[in-house]
This record gives C-alpha cells, structure tokens and sequence, in this order.
C-alpha cells in the first residue's frame, strides 16, 4: 500500500507527499507542478497504476525533501506550522462532488430503524419501512455477477467541495440544524480522465457528519440532512483490499468519552452491496464522468451513536475515528454555530 498526502505549508505553500514510517517525502521538490493529488494524476492521464508508478519515482528520488510525519500529522489549519489537508481536492470546489450511498452495510438497518423510531419503541415493533425494502434489495441484488447491473443503492448528495474538511479541522453544526452526527466510514477518491472515464486514485477515512436529529423528523428530510461540512483523510491509502477494514470511533469531551464505538468492521464482506455495484450506479450518469473533475464518495456504516445516546454536540468535542493497520487517526472538532431563525432574503 501506498499512503498519499497533501500539505499546506506556509512557507512553501501546497505540497504532495507519499507517507514512509515516520516521514513525508514531499515529492512537490521533484516536481514542482505537482500541488495537489490531481495533478500528478493529469500528467500521467489516470491511467491504470502509471499515477502510481510516478509519485514511487519521485519518491525515491534522492532530491526529495522528508519531512517528520507526526507533526504534521497533529497540527491544525490555520497555524504557523505545515498541515495537512484533505488527501483529494480540486483547484474549484465546484468541480468537486461529495456524495455516497446508504444503507449498504450489514447493521445499518438496525441503526436507521432506531433513529426514525418514537422514543422507547424497537425497531421490531415498527412496520416495514421504505428503508428496510430498499436494504432488502441491496441484500437480494446488490452484489451481482461481473457484468450485470445489480439492485441500486440509496445515493445521497452531500455538497461540492465547499463542504471538504480535512484532519484536525472543525465539522460545523450549523445555525438551521438542531445537532450533528458523526458517521465513521470508507471513503472512495476519484478522478475523471480526458476520455471520461472514472478512476479509483484510492481510498481514505472519513467522517460523513450529518444531522440525524433532523431526519428523525421525517425520513424524507434525509436529504437536506446530509448538506452539511464532513471530513475526509489524513491519507489516500492507495492500493489497498477493501475486503475487510477494522475502524473505532470515540467522541470526546473535556477529556472524557462520551461515545465508544468499540470495533466496527466495514469494507465489502460487511456490505450488501459490493464495490462495483456503488461505483457503477454512481458513474452511471454522464455528469458524474466529466474530464478532470474529482469525486469523493461515502461508503457507509453500520453504527452510529444516535440510537443510544443522551447528548447533543456541543462546541470543542473531539471525534476521532482509527483505523490500525490501514491509515493514521482522522481527527476532527465540532464547531456549534449560534442559532439564527432569520429567513435567506433573495434580491430582485
């Protein structure tokens, strides 16, 4: 496996490196148009592994800088110091689609069904749901035979890159939203190539951070739900199985855990619907296959802490998601905006 990040340094401004140990080998010293992970990906076109193959030349180039790792890695944006950034960008954050399918893990029906339940019911006692028929498709369907179109999965938008946060940032509760939600899952980067077609760069940590309180409401609020800030990183894991991937989510708060996960497996055998069915129904549609724009997509989870717990996110609570053996700690603070009912004026 390969593990791939971006920087932002105040003095040298963006960089690319490639994470050995306990050091960043800043391969933006071997070449200098290469700031961020698109870039290396255009001046090879996408193809296949050649991207790949580049950034390992630079790499061991011996005029790359190294850089030490674990600052790096614990610094915040903002600062006086290198940080890091979320591992897949775009230069316009328009051209960039956040999105990803639910409903795809083994236990996310149990966790959907407890956060649209009425206090003190179980999911048992409710009735068949539109939910609970469409993860009955994903199980029947959603892992067909190499060639076929299988069952389609739920697909939600979540922004452009507006709404990308890297490591160590702030994931925003914001004014119109009553709380958020952490939601610890994998995270598929791509690109388009010249001839339209997507390419899968990698994958990474991610935390998709939505609103669960507000899609208890009505499940069709499911979609405003998800327009909010999420966190992607620290690392494109490049070259990896996504078979089976151990990952733990824990929320802090003071110095003490309000959440522990405890493990949580996800990757395709936890899934109903296999890697090539998402990504199919995804790029299925011509606007997701437009030359040079980047997509990262959520894969989902099967756990969530909505369904057992009794706090709302406040102002400076820490999430922080691992995954050992796979990429170093995704870790992120909530930022609570101060309510605000005022109405959106639109000039005439």
């Amino acid at each position: 496996m390969m593990r791939v990040v971006q920087i932002s340094s105040p003095q040298h401004g963006r960089r690319v490196g490639v994470v050995r140990h306990d050091e960043a080998i800043d391969v933006t010293t071997v070449r200098s148009d290469w700031r961020r992970v698109i870039d290396v990906v255009e001046s090879v076109d996408g193809g296949g592994g050649a991207w790949r193959d580049a950034l390992q030349e630079a790499a061991d180039s011996p005029a790359a800088a190294h850089l030490d790792y674990p600052p790096l890695l614990a610094a915040t944006p903002g600062g006086a110091e290198p940080h890091l950034l979320a591992p897949l960008d775009h230069e316009s954050p328009h051209r960039l689609l956040i999105t990803g399918t639910g409903l795809t893990h083994l236990g996310s029906m149990q966790s959907r069904n407890d956060m649209h339940a009425e206090d003190g019911a179980k999911s048992s006692d409710e009735p068949i749901t539109d939910s609970r028929r469409m993860f009955e498709m994903g199980l029947a369907g959603g892992k067909p035979p190499q060639g076929e179109r299988g069952a389609m999965p739920e697909w939600f938008y979540k922004g452009n890159g507006c709404n990308l946060r890297g490591p160590n940032d702030y994931l925003d509760v914001p004014a119109l939203a009553p709380d958020g939600g952490e939601e610890a899952e994998l995270v598929g980067c791509y690109t388009i190539n010249s001839r339209g077609e997507p390419v899968r760069l990698g994958f990474a940590l991610g935390n998709e951070w939505s609103d669960h309180q507000t899609e208890r409401v009505n499940y069709l609020y499911l979609a405003p739900s998800k327009l909010r800030t999420c966190a992607v990183g620290p690392e494109l894991v490049v070259g990896c199985d996504f078979q089976e991937i151990g990952v733990r989510c824990r929320v802090a708060r003071g110095g003490e855990t309000l959440y522990d996960s405890g493990p949580l497996f996800t990757g395709e055998q936890h899934m109903c619907h296999s890697l090539a069915n998402c990504e199919d129904h995804h790029f299925k549609y011509p606007q997701h296959r437009q030359p040079g724009d980047a997509h990262v997509h959520f894969f989902g989870t099967s756990k969530l802490s909505f369904g057992e717990r009794d706090w709302r996110y406040e102002d400076g609570d820490e999430i922080r998601i691992d995954a050992p053996g796979f990429s170093s700690p995704l870790v992120n603070w909530v930022r609570r905006e101060s309510p605000d009912a005022t109405p959106v004026r639109v000039i005439e």
